[in-house]
């Protein structure tokens, strides 16, 4: 055997190894792709039961049969205000939070927790 055959010979290995390596990754790949494809429902559904803040705080005032008015007046804001609370343009302050809570007789925390961040 002769420097040119055994030059041949590991660079055929080395070859072989390369492929090797390029169709595994590309087997891993797919493998976490349709992982990723499956898992799309579930995000959504996932997505769709998760709140914002604006949201948890319109369903208490509703549910309280609380118009945003009369939520403004108890708390010393305005009616746009608490709109933009519940729509999502802007949070209530800390103060409000737990001013809000004490509205609706629950923890501020748990309005917090409800919500999705």
């Amino acid at each position: 055997m002769n420097i040119s055959t055994v030059i041949l010979a590991v660079g055929t290995v080395l070859l072989c190894a390369a492929v090797g390596c390029l169709v595994y990754l590309f087997i891993l790949l797919t493998r976490a792709l349709k992982t990723y494809i499956r898992s799309k429902q579930v995000r959504r559904e996932m997505s769709e039961a998760a709140k914002s803040l604006g949201e948890v705080l319109k369903t208490h005032r509703t549910q309280q049969k609380m118009t945003q008015e009369f939520v403004a007046e108890a708390l010393g804001v305005s009616r746009q205000a608490v709109s933009k609370w519940e729509s999502g343009l802007s949070d209530p302050s800390t103060s409000n939070l737990i001013a809000l809570g004490k509205l609706w007789k629950i923890p501020p925390e748990e309005l917090l927790s409800q919500a999705r961040k």
